[in-house]
């Protein structure tokens, strides 16, 4: 009787158990990502004073709307490029640098579960930079950031930069979640070794097949993803890596189940087959927080084990939802205080000055900045290009706002070596990817792509406008009907002095020009990329916007004026050619 007691007792505990524990468990996730954000944290343009729509103020209404869906099964992810853009990352970053960095302060409020590092983040230098990874507190990933030492050294977490990691585990409802971050490792190429000293960036196909390995003998994840800040393809590529290497790693590194990506300023929705014959989500929702990208998956376990991955990627569009007013209200003596910097007066100019004209010839805009650089560096020659695509700064009283619309970058001042060849070059490649080759007086003037409409650093544009390079000191002409490599034709020196292409001249730029930036000086002008440090002859110390807003203050008033210096030809051809583009470009 004992012994039937005890039977049925052990039958009823394993049927309670079968009952409690089905053979079949389902699971649904959501996976979030920002990326690109650029300082646009609250819904207020502090450079045009003005509201403006995405955000990741109107981003927070959307995310918790999705918490109240999904509870802890949501993934909360930014893609870098957090710490430059908008006037208050300036401010927090060089202003106020003792109080914890907006951005991760921002970060740290929506509840971030982990940020990849983006190539505009290395750039504010690492004083900034360090400061804002030990500040935020979700991981901060960057798998191809290693220390020098260590450069495609075997996978170990201790060879990452320190305060970064290669990757980050998450657990929701007892799904298993790795997250690898990577950044694009064309940064040498855009900056000045000081500004990354101690750091190397590996190639991400090569980095990523380390991790995945490393990850899957390890973690033994259920879901693998890619956070990385690197575009779909194209951009840079060297015999050592590609800049926009997303769709590379996606083909050739199987073990990703999704991969979420930006830098590209770019929306992607796309799967991507692996060499293994399994496919990727490759999802990219582009800049400012226009959009956020979205993955809804649902997984199915059978007795245990994991059977099957339904995944569905969405881009949203954020820029319409309510304004998160209890987020705007916790930062609100941020905004008044970066409001209150944007508005200090600088000078008065005479005249309005418009970017949207630098793409037609000379500009009183771009030749503002041209000048201020030669009188600022006492350099011969000048290059600069226009870093919006439709900025205006009004006449009348010129503010601090309007420092970030003249300059939007936090580039240095450098002064370089170059012979007269060398900047001809220079600027072929740069009106090689700026202007068409006329083969009759009906072709456009200017290299279009109707597909170029995301990015107001490339609208209508096949390339970035702020390759787009002109110069001041010289007097040339570029010829619209001429084959890539021979349109350019400089006359004189702007002072009269005759221009030799066999002379030694000091050309002034910005750092992201003089460490190869847009490859003007490497593959334009033929400089070995190896060599750009010993042309340099000096460097600011600061940010160019803090020196252009100095001497504009010193001026006082200024008249800007076009320096009439260069010219397309021929002209029959070139002024009904640049009007037509013009009107496609910007309307009537």
């Amino acid at each position: 009787m004992k012994k039937l007691l005890l039977t049925t007792i052990a039958f009823a505990s394993i049927t309670l158990t079968a009952i409690a524990q089905p053979a079949t468990k389902t699971v649904r996730l959501k996976v979030i990502e920002t990326s690109d954000v650029h300082g646009h944290f609250f819904p207020w343009d502090f450079m045009e004073g003005k509201p403006i729509k995405g955000t990741l103020a109107r981003a927070n209404t959307y995310i918790n709307k999705q918490r109240q869906q999904y509870g802890d099964n949501l993934l909360l992810i930014d893609n870098g490029d957090i710490l430059q853009g908008q006037p208050c990352v300036y401010w927090t970053n060089y202003v106020m640098p003792t109080d914890e960095n907006l951005a991760a302060s921002v970060i740290n409020y929506m509840k971030y579960d982990a940020e990849t590092v983006g190539n505009h983040d290395i750039e504010p230098g690492h004083k900034v930079y360090d400061k804002w990874i030990r500040e935020v507190r979700c991981p901060l990933l960057g798998a191809n950031i290693v220390k020098e030492e260590y450069k495609n050294a075997e996978a170990r977490p201790s060879h990452i930069y320190t305060g970064l990691h290669p990757y980050s585990v998450h657990y929701k409802d007892g799904v298993k979640i790795c997250v690898i971050g990577m950044l694009t490792p064309a940064i040498p190429n855009w900056l000045n070794k000081s500004i990354w000293k101690g750091i190397e960036f590996e190639e991400m196909v090569s980095c990523a097949k380390k991790w995945v390995k490393y990850i899957q003998e390890t973690e033994h994840p259920d879901l693998l993803f890619g956070l990385f800040h690197s575009g779909l393809n194209g951009g840079i590529k060297t015999d050592e890596y590609e800049e926009d290497a997303t769709e590379s790693v996606a083909k050739e590194v199987p073990g990703f189940d999704i991969i979420f990506f930006g830098h590209d300023h770019k929306v992607h929705n796309q799967w991507i087959t692996n060499k293994a014959g399994k496919k990727v989500l490759c999802i990219d929702p582009s800049c400012y927080v226009k959009n956020v990208a979205e993955a809804e998956i649902e997984l199915t376990y059978k007795n245990g084990r994991l059977t099957k991955k339904d995944i569905k990627g969405t881009i949203v569009s954020v820029e319409d939802e309510e304004i998160d007013q209890k987020m705007v209200d916790h930062f609100l003596s941020k905004i008044d205080a970066v409001k209150e910097y944007v508005s200090r007066k600088i000078g008065y100019f005479e005249q309005p000055i418009y970017t949207r004209e630098s793409f037609f010839g000379n500009s009183a805009f771009t030749d503002l900045i041209h000048n201020l650089q030669l009188q600022i560096s006492k350099a011969d020659v000048s290059f600069n290009a226009p870093l919006s695509f439709n900025a205006t700064i009004k006449a009348g009283d010129v503010t601090q706002a309007d420092m970030f619309k003249l300059y939007r970058f936090e580039n240095l001042m450098f002064m370089l070596r170059m012979t007269g060849e060398e900047i001809r070059k220079h600027l072929e490649f740069s009106y090689d990817r700026w202007c068409n080759t006329m083969t009759s007086p009906e072709d456009h003037a200017l290299r279009l792509n109707d597909a170029s409409k995301e990015d107001q650093q490339q609208i209508g544009f096949q390339h970035y406008t702020f390759n787009f390079d002109s110069a001041a000191g010289i007097d040339y002409e570029v010829d619209l009907t001429k084959p890539d490599g021979q349109k350019v034709r400089i006359l004189r020196m702007s002072n009269g002095q005759p221009f030799d292409e066999k002379k030694w001249y000091k050309v002034v730029m910005n750092s992201y020009r003089a460490n190869g930036g847009g490859e003007l000086l490497t593959r334009g002008a033929g400089i070995p990329k190896d060599s750009l440090d010993s042309r340099v002859i000096w460097n600011t110390e600061l940010d160019q916007r803090h020196y252009l807003a100095e001497e504009i203050h010193r001026q006082g008033t200024i008249n800007p004026q076009p320096n009439h210096n260069w010219r397309f030809v021929p002209e029959e051809w070139a002024k009904p050619a640049l009007e037509r583009d013009r009107k496609i470009l910007f309307g009537q």
